[in-house]
């Protein structure tokens, strides 16, 4: 029998039951749309991470005081100071791989404009930290300098947020001075808008200062020996990255004078460390949305094994009439199949336009991000057609081997 023939003779069987035939697509429309939504949303997920993370600076690499070990009991790592100017010095010095580095000093407390005011946090940095580690451009004003590190300069740079809630009216900062606790600022930029991190944190409520006013005149650190809290680097670029922390790692452990047993006394953290971390994690969350979301699948072979089986005893005695005129049972076997994988197909074009939409409505009513990949439709498509072969083949194979006799007299 031609493959138009059993077409034709499918689409006339489900035909004449259409509600049945809808119903019974019904669990693989269900399955095939929530399975494309689930992993629409998981990978639209691990992109947003993964864009915002890149945001961040994609050869940054952060270098933090790690926990350590006094009299028996491991400290926590924000009360350790163990990194300092000189370690700045050293990996300026001896890393080929860093294009830059820049200590970081970081303070809590309230900006002052006025009768305006806003809690928020000054860091202290180099002038690299925003042209070479973040990448961060100016809005509007200049950038402070190396000179302005070096006389301890008050002035900053203002992130969005600051600006807008120092500065509600809409009138330009440039040129005023803010209070940072009791100490004046002189703002002579502001910042691009950079959003939420990844870790749902506005990188926008930030004042950016010369490392060593935020050091000297804000935590009032005056020793020989000045602590600093976090080092950011950056590397030449993302190839050497991975190379670039072994480099900090031998560096630091080199002026820390550890010894080849002792534990690092510091972490490095590369911004492609963090990536495959959130990535990995979405990955998983996305793998187990789309296995509740095929049990969807199953459900709807199970109803198709089972309509087959009902239509296989309603036509016996057709299929009766169909042997005694020379249908093989062949013929019969592929006629049911053909049925089955046509259901199976028709739900799955409809549940893949149900779980596209569903995943546009998601973005546009909550605000998710979502990604409808191909590999996903495909995929649910595929799955589809095993279905209806699978759960069609054994009904399908009981009408190819009904008795024409005993067909033909079935009431």
């Amino acid at each position: 029998m031609s493959l138009f023939n059993l077409l034709r003779i499918a689409l006339k069987a489900l035909q004449r039951n259409k509600l049945r035939a809808f119903l019974t697509m019904l669990g693989i429309i269900i399955g095939v749309g929530a399975v494309i939504a689930m992993v629409a949303i998981g990978q639209g997920s691990k992109q947003s991470i993964q864009s915002a993370l890149s945001g961040m600076g994609s050869n940054m690499i952060i270098i933090r005081p790690n926990s350590n070990i006094s009299a028996g009991a491991r400290l926590d790592a924000t009360t350790v100071q163990t990194l300092t100017l000189e370690d700045v010095k050293a990996l300026q010095k001896e890393a080929p791989d860093l294009s830059a580095v820049t200590p970081m000093a970081n303070a809590k407390g309230q900006a002052i404009y006025g009768n305006n005011n806003w809690p928020t946090t000054i860091q202290g940095v180099d002038p690299d930290y925003l042209s070479v580690i973040r990448q961060w451009a100016l809005q509007d004003g200049i950038p402070f300098t190396d000179r302005d590190v070096q006389v301890q300069a008050k002035v900053c740079l203002l992130g969005q947020t600051v600006i807008s809630n120092l500065f509600p009216n809409g009138e330009s900062p440039i040129g005023k001075y803010i209070r940072f606790g009791n100490v004046p600022l002189l703002v002579i930029g502001t910042l691009t808008t950079k959003g939420e991190s990844a870790f749902g944190q506005d990188q926008d409520d930030v004042i950016i200062a010369p490392f060593t006013t935020v050091q000297r005149r804000i935590l009032a650190q005056a020793n020989s020996t000045i602590f600093v809290q976090n080092i950011y680097a950056s590397a030449v670029s993302e190839n050497v990255t991975t190379a670039a922390s072994d480099e900090i790692s031998n560096i630091l452990r080199t002026t820390h004078r550890l010894k080849p047993t002792d534990e690092d006394d510091f972490a490095v953290r590369t911004m492609q460390e963090l990536i495959n971390t959130f990535s990995s994690t979405s990955q998983l969350l996305t793998i187990l949305l789309a296995v509740i979301a095929g049990i969807s699948l199953l459900v709807g072979g199970i109803g198709i094994m089972n309509i087959m089986y009902v239509s296989v005893t309603e036509r016996t005695r057709e299929i009766g009439l169909r042997m005694s005129i020379g249908a093989r049972g062949v013929d019969i076997l592929l006629q049911f199949l053909t049925e089955a994988i046509l259901i199976s197909i028709t739900g799955g074009l409809i549940g893949v336009v149900l779980g596209i939409t569903s995943a546009r409505l998601v973005t546009l009513f909550l605000n998710w991000p979502t990604l409808v990949t191909e590999s996903s439709i495909v995929l649910s498509f595929l799955v589809c057609a095993i279905t209806g072969v699978f759960f069609g083949y054994y009904p399908a194979q009981k009408a190819s081997r009904l008795d024409p006799i005993e067909a033909l007299r079935y009431e």
